[in-house]
């Protein structure tokens, strides 16, 4: 993916001024890189044991 990023759209600033990529972004980058991204929308199906049992739980916990 090579393009420029737009604010807003494929990324925005958190409350403690950290850059969060959204659900769009990766989507369009169309894998999970098993980082445990807060938006991912592959439901962390690359980020390993036991981590992404955890992330799973704490997401379904904020919906």
């Amino acid at each position: 993916m090579n393009r420029n990023l737009i604010e807003g759209k494929d990324f925005y600033y958190d409350e403690k001024g950290y850059m969060v990529f959204t659900a769009e972004y990766h989507l369009n980058k169309g894998h999970c890189c098993g980082y445990g991204c807060r938006h991912c929308p592959y439901e962390y199906e690359s980020v390993p044991e036991p981590k992404r049992s955890s992330l799973l739980e704490e997401k379904a916990n904020t919906e």
